[in-house]
């Protein structure tokens, strides 16, 4: 059976989900809708299938299976619950939302609605974080004492200057935290567990915006572990994400999608980095040239409607990360820890 794909954006991040699923055999792209009404058109014209000029026209389109939304963060929520209304599904870029609140009204619309929720967190499905994931859940590092995330990235003032959402607190929800740093604060969590609390500090420090490009946080995991992380657009020309896990079997560092070292106590079960390079991807430019990431996320979605379960990142899971960036902004305002 062919799955039929909305694509709701119509800009470089919906080009990719676009680009992601016309790779699965079996699914289809169906329509396109964006608020940029020239790129959209522009979008879907290149995939050869109908654009409409307002969100209920296309969501009227049949049939359509499931609706990948790319458009800005602060849209999100509200687009996911409206397609989740006439009882589609929903891959939904990250964030899923950019309060609280909204996660928690997305996720019941969808279960009380009866359609899927999942989300973008493509790095849940790199090979090297599945394998990791396996090995940390499987007490390979033993107990976790240290974690420190690192996402030192660039982006010139264009970035933000030439876009009409970027770098707002309505549209984009946030800045380096929220729209870059969420993807590995969200892979600590899925690897390490929940955070308890979280004191942080954040400020634009470069760009001329309303939210920051610059926040640096220690984190207290509810398994003990302390941690730090700092993110940033700020940091030319950019470098490689980074996160190093500290335990009492040894130390295993991640930069970009790959692990890059594992140095384990003699004895430690066996763990090896990997040995292709790691990728510059993202780190001085938003374009996303490889949508491989993107596509399994979308695979893994699909295989959960068939079978029946939950995809690696449903909302509920996707509300994780945003309860921490919340509580680590809420820190950044107030000077005061934080319970997450």
């Amino acid at each position: 059976m062919t799955i039929l794909v909305g694509i709701l954006g119509g800009g470089g991040i919906s080009d990719t989900h676009a680009r992601a699923a016309s790779a699965i055999p079996g699914v289809e792209i169906a329509a396109v809708h964006g608020d940029n009404t020239e790129k959209a058109l522009r979008l879907a014209t290149a995939l050869r299938v109908p654009a409409y000029p307002t969100l209920e026209a296309f969501l009227a389109h049949r049939p359509m299976d499931v609706v990948a939304i790319g458009s800005p963060s602060g849209c999100h929520a509200a687009q996911a619950m409206a397609c989740a209304r006439v009882g589609l599904h929903v891959l939904v870029e990250k964030p899923m939302a950019v309060t609280v609140e909204d996660a928690g009204t997305l996720v019941e619309a969808c279960e009380a609605a009866g359609v899927r929720l999942g989300v973008f967190f493509q790095d849940r499905l790199q090979p090297d974080f599945v394998r990791l994931k396996a090995f940390l859940d499987a007490g390979g590092l033993g107990r976790i004492l240290l974690v420190s995330g690192h996402v030192k990235w660039y982006r010139p003032p264009e970035y933000y200057g030439t876009s009409r959402w970027r770098g707002t607190w309505a549209l984009d929800g946030g800045g380096a935290v929220m729209n870059q740093g969420i993807h590995t604060l969200d892979l600590m969590l899925h690897l390490l567990g929940d955070v308890a609390t979280v004191s942080a500090r954040a400020g634009a420090v470069r760009h001329e915006i309303e939210v920051e490009d610059t926040a640096i946080a220690t984190l207290q995991f509810r398994n003990g572990a302390l941690g730090t992380f700092e993110a940033t657009t700020a940091a030319y020309p950019g470098y490689k994400r980074r996160l190093e896990i500290s335990g009492e079997r040894g130390t295993i560092v991640v930069e970009h999608d790959r692990v890059v070292a594992a140095d384990l106590v003699p004895g430690s079960p066996p763990f090896a980095a990997s040995p292709a390079a790691a990728s510059r991807e993202s780190a001085s430019s938003h374009v996303v040239s490889d949508a491989t990431p993107h596509r399994r996320i979308f695979e893994d979605f699909l295989r959960a409607l068939r079978e029946g379960t939950r995809p690696i990142c449903d909302g509920r899971e996707g509300s994780r990360s945003i309860d921490l960036v919340l509580a680590l902004y809420a820190s950044a305002r107030t000077g005061a820890a934080v319970t997450v």
